[in-house]
């Protein structure tokens, strides 16, 4: 199953394609290996995209196609209407954190960064800058080679935004990340990008992913099987009913437009409609009602369906 954006949901890019990814028909073939199979998606400024997709379906050769780490194979992976690789300044374009990371173990936080910051062109003032941003700065003159998982991911994070970028594309950022750390991230990539700034985010985390991301790209085997709002694949809300009789309630509801109606077993039916309607519906039509139940959309469950229940 194949969804393309309705052209409704997320912020427009500005004039030029500020802030905008684009992969049209990318194609990267290792060997005799297809990693990816003509995928086209976009991602556009002012929202958070999850990435999604099981192992081995071609997000890190995607990513890695974008920051012009791997040539296309046929196809294009354009950051704001160029290659990667054609930018003038991409450390001020793009940050970037991909999974594996590398920090000289003696090198200290605010030394890595100066280092870093000096590569690209950007003021060592910067570097205080980004390391309140992540909340760093009690450890800026520890060596990294001390830091916890969490804590290397906080500086490769400090890392991609020297350069003030309005693009960040992050593989795994939540690897190592305590409760309070992810709350943390969660809460940055949403301002982040409610600054009109553009997020692509991958992750396997998707009770994280449903509560962070506005937009959701979803692969498999190299492809595109959703690409649109996150509402229109954790499914509508609803409600588990459990009444005296489900085909009435069933025949009522559908009387008042509402068509999705799942009976289950034991006799209940699950509804995506809203809890007042419902219950109305079952007092105008005369049935008793035992219990009742909201229910959220299941990520999970779709994520599953469309991956064909790949983990």
């Amino acid at each position: 199953m194949t969804r393309e954006p309705d052209g409704s949901a997320g912020p427009v890019g500005s004039a030029g394609g500020r802030g905008r990814l684009e992969v049209s028909g990318l194609v990267k073939r290792f060997g005799a290996v297809e990693a990816v199979r003509g995928l086209s998606f976009t991602v556009e400024p002012g929202a958070v995209t999850g990435f999604l997709g099981p192992n081995g379906s071609g997000k890190t050769t995607t990513l890695r196609a974008l920051l012009g780490l791997v040539a296309p194979t046929a196809g294009s992976a354009l950051v704001e209407g160029v290659p990667y690789v054609a930018l003038p300044a991409p450390g001020r374009v793009v940050g970037a954190v991909l999974e594996a990371q590398g920090f000289h173990p003696a090198r200290t936080a605010r030394r890595h960064l100066r280092a870093c910051a000096a590569a690209i062109g950007v003021d060592a003032a910067r570097v205080d800058e980004v390391l309140a941003l992540v909340a760093l700065t009690e450890a800026a003159d520890r060596p990294a080679g001390g830091f916890s998982l969490g804590m290397a991911q906080r500086l490769a994070l400090a890392t991609a935004l020297l350069g003030d970028p309005r693009i960040l594309v992050l593989d795994e950022p939540g690897n190592g990340l305590d409760p309070q750390g992810i709350a943390w991230l969660r809460d940055f990539l949403r301002r982040f990008a409610a600054a009109g700034k553009s997020v692509l985010v991958s992750s396997h985390q998707l009770a994280e992913i449903a509560q962070t991301a506005d937009r959701l790209v979803v692969i498999r085997d190299g492809t595109c099987v959703y690409q649109g709002a996150r509402e229109g694949l954790s499914g509508r809300p609803g409600v588990t009913v459990l009444c005296a009789d489900p085909a009435a309630l069933a025949a009522a509801l559908a009387g008042r437009g509402v068509l999705e109606i799942d009976h289950l077993p034991g006799g209940g039916l699950a509804i995506a409609a809203d809890p007042v309607l419902v219950g109305d519906t079952a007092l105008a039509a005369g049935v008793a009602v035992y219990g009742m139940t909201e229910r959220q959309g299941d990520l999970e469950a779709m994520f599953l369906r469309l991956t064909g229940g790949a983990g």
